[in-house]
């Protein structure tokens, strides 16, 4: 499998011969913008989009998408780029850069969902997430509820379980690699990210600085989660 340029994927899922599946923006906040093919504009909340379409969002910029159909949705975070569907079976939503809390309801069915990082796909079934993707490719992703498997897309990685109360850092050179989640860090905090005090544009995403190790902090950000509640 090729490795993922920086992004994170949530593919579609959908059966040969079904319906294309339909995003829906149900939330929008400041700055928010949607490329079609080759035209961009703003979106507003209750539109719609399609597998392909890039959204981003400016640095105050926030916007939940809907999948229904898949019972999946996402929350977008200021400063990002996602792209709608992905370039395999399964994959709901690719994220280029930047955060997205995502949360998936229980579906039956035998279908992945999936989110594609540059390094890794995300598999999950009824499952509560923040990922965060950095510049140079590498990604953590942190388990609120539920479980996420982390796919490698690097030959030789292995396939992570991550439970909830983890995080789990991952690249396309880098191997999964699991720890606790740092203390003061949940779901209602994500829109900070994992960012310490300090961080510089070349820190690793979800570690303190180089030097000696700084106690865990509370990240910056307010924030419910995508939706306003428990799916």
């Amino acid at each position: 499998m090729k490795a993922i340029t920086a992004i994170v994927t949530v593919a579609l899922a959908v059966a040969p011969g079904s319906a294309p599946l339909e995003y829906r923006f149900t939330e929008v906040k400041s700055s928010v913008h949607l490329r079609h093919e080759a035209i961009e504009r703003k979106v507003a909340a209750g539109e719609s989009g399609v597998a392909g379409d890039e959204v981003r969002t400016g640095w105050r910029g926030r916007t939940v998408v809907e999948a229904a159909a898949q019972a999946a949705r996402f929350e977008i975070l200021p400063s990002t780029r996602a792209r709608l569907g992905g370039p395999q079976p399964g994959v709901l939503l690719v994220l280029e850069h930047g955060r997205l809390k995502a949360v998936f309801d229980a579906l039956t069915g035998r279908h992945d969902r999936l989110v594609a990082t540059p390094g890794a796909l995300l598999a999950v079934r009824g499952t509560r997430y923040g990922v965060e993707v950095a510049g140079d490719g590498r990604a953590t992703v942190a388990v609120f509820e539920g479980t996420v498997e982390v796919r490698p897309t690097t030959p030789g990685f292995p396939v992570t379980a991550v439970a909830a109360g983890e995080l789990c850092r991952f690249g396309p050179r880098t191997p999964p690699e699991r720890a606790p989640l740092p203390r003061g860090v949940g779901e209602d905090s994500w829109r900070g990210g994992l960012d310490q005090p300090g961080s510089g544009p070349g820190s690793r995403v979800g570690e303190p600085p180089s030097g000696p190790r700084a106690p865990a902090t509370r990240p910056g950000g307010q924030g419910g989660r995508p939706g306003g509640g428990r799916g």
